[in-house]
């Protein structure tokens, strides 16, 4: 009996795996601006829920608890990278050398845009708009109440606009204004 309720739990994961991975690479992918490592972070999301299984398949919103994870990972490699970059630029720093100012031109790629944005605000603009996730399930996947998600999201989008211009950041939106 052990052995077919572990038969269905696999199964049952094995399932939910297929159906949301594509997704949650591309929220991965969106999150840490980096859209090669999105799948690796997906996938490392999946171990996880993979991991408590038992619990998550039992829960409400499984798919929602699998968003926050892949979220509080990006959160963590970005913390990481931060870090990295900070002692790069402190190593640099004590050289001579003097480094240009990063290029203007660049900022108009909503990619970069997106990674200038605080983690919380670019988390809730890619469920919101790049995702087309509701304020409710954007709130369950990151664990915060949909007045702070309505928030976030506006100030995000109003940040973008600042940084590509109204047209590129309604483009990103779709067109929607929710």
């Amino acid at each position: 009996m052990h052995g077919d309720a572990h038969h269905d739990a696999s199964a049952e994961f094995h399932a939910f795996f297929e159906r949301h991975h594509a997704e949650l690479s591309r929220l991965a992918s969106m999150l840490i601006g980096e859209p090669d490592a999105g799948a690796d972070l997906a996938a490392d999301a999946l171990v996880a829920v993979w991991h408590r299984w038992d619990r998550v398949r039992d829960a409400d919103h499984p798919l929602a608890y699998a968003r926050g994870v892949v979220a509080n990972m990006a959160r963590t490699r970005i913390r990481a990278a931060v870090r990295e970059r900070r002692r790069v630029n402190l190593f640099w720093s004590n050289r001579p050398e003097v480094v240009e100012a990063a290029d203007v031109a660049s900022a108009l790629d909503v990619r970069r845009a997106l990674a200038r944005l605080p983690f919380r605000k670019r988390a809730c603009v890619v469920l919101r708009h790049a995702l087309d996730l509701s304020e409710k399930d954007t709130a369950l996947a990151l664990g915060i109440s949909v007045g702070t998600v309505k928030s976030q999201t506006s100030k995000g989008m109003a940040e973008l606009q600042k940084l590509l211009g109204a047209r590129a950041a309604g483009e990103l939106a779709g067109g929607r204004t929710r």
